[in-house]
């Protein structure tokens, strides 16, 4: 490793300390009285669902005016596990687009074998391939099976930051994807400013990283499902929190005249769901968005994955495999709790998210709390 790497590798951990000590003590929606249906994990977030870890790179560097190729960066990477970064074992997995004006690679493929084997990694726009290909790299360095004939299709997924980020001077390299796959874990997740989302714009707010969970009844399973999105679509005057028109009570400093941005959303069940169901639980999350007031615009791109941490050993080609399925009459408290659990999400990506001034001084308010608070208790809706 050079030492130029090396100094970027510190780095990047003494960020990655810092954002994880901040994820523990920052207030998120429900802290401040917004009122949300259903009943989350011990986390609200998608690690909620065992097996899954979470990791992030943040690349935050430089001030002032555009120079292609040195900065200001505004930008990143997130990274997902489904079974934790030392499973080799595929799940069970589908994907869905509300609206294609985005990127999700390694799709063609989820929908042919109906398995998700890996990561699901989500970056900038015009880094893509560079994270898909360290990704592969990764997966090498990491003992990937030695046939001759291996090869790995990976599921990266992206938005636009070049509001605030130096899009063009591809500034995410193969050691940020490294460190944000070696780096995941369980329990809380970093929420707002990091990883893919750090130059992100939510409903002209600013946006990026958000997550949340339900646990079902015990009469329905006791399963958990789990959401991470990464938003930034959306425009202030369609914003609604907990059914309120919060946009339009807060229309100050907009930036956009057309919904122009995208989401990412994943979503993790350890309720033993196949492919096709899979395919349903994921379109249910265009409705948690449209909960918060999205109509994904034409120049949005609006992709979601769903994936199921049952059935391990399913991808296993030695032998007949035994699967486990719920009835398809059973899925509806699936579908209620991902809808209730991606609304949530994108609220809390809003909610953690802090002001942030990018290339050419460009500014994006953050979401302001008390704010939120004086709009919910003017409608009746701030939770006591």
């Amino acid at each position: 490793m050079s030492r130029r790497s090396m100094s970027r590798r510190l780095i990047l951990i003494v960020l990655t300390l810092a954002l994880a000590a901040s994820a523990q003590s920052k207030p998120r929606a429900r802290d401040l009285g917004v009122p949300f249906d259903g009943t989350p994990g011990p986390n609200n977030a998608i690690t909620d669902v065992k097996g899954v870890e979470v990791g992030h790179t943040t690349l935050i560097s430089g001030v002032g005016k555009l120079v292609v190729g040195k900065g200001p960066v505004r930008t990143g990477v997130t990274a997902i596990h489904p079974r934790g970064k030392t499973s080799n074992d595929a799940v069970f997995a589908a994907w869905f687009t509300l609206n294609g004006n985005g990127e999700m690679t390694g799709t063609t493929w989820v929908d042919d074998s109906g398995f998700l084997n890996g990561p699901v990694m989500i970056t900038n726009t015009h880094s893509v391939g560079v994270v898909r290909d360290a990704v592969i790299a990764w997966e090498l360095q990491r003992g990937a099976p030695p046939e001759e004939d291996w090869w790995s299709l990976p599921v990266v997924a992206e938005t636009w930051d070049g509001d605030l980020n130096d899009i063009n001077g591809f500034h995410v390299h193969p050691e940020d994807a490294f460190h944000a796959l070696d780096t995941a874990h369980s329990g809380p997740v970093e929420e707002g400013n990091v990883g893919g989302g750090t130059g992100m714009v939510c409903n002209e707010f600013k946006g990026g990283i958000g997550t949340a969970s339900r646990v079902l009844e015990a009469k329905y399973g006791g399963y958990t499902v789990g959401v991470l999105v990464q938003c930034n679509y959306g425009l202030r005057s369609q914003l609604r929190i907990a059914g309120v028109p919060v946009g339009k009570e807060i229309p100050e400093h907009t930036r956009r005249d057309e919904d122009i941005g995208s989401i990412i959303v994943v979503v993790a069940t350890d309720a033993p769901l196949i492919p096709t169901q899979l395919k349903r639980v994921a379109r249910r999350v265009s409705l948690g968005l449209g909960r918060d007031g999205s109509y994904s615009g034409d120049s949005s791109g609006d992709i979601f994955i769903a994936f199921s941490t049952a059935n391990p050993g399913a991808a296993d080609a030695k032998s007949l495999r035994q699967l486990t399925m719920l009835p398809n009459e059973k899925l509806s408290p699936i579908f209620l709790a991902t809808v209730q659990a991606t609304e949530e999400a994108v609220v809390n990506a809003m909610v953690a998210a802090e002001t942030m001034k990018g290339i050419n001084d460009h500014e994006v308010i953050a979401l302001p709390h008390d704010r939120l608070r004086e709009v919910l208790k003017k409608y009746n809706r701030l939770a006591k």
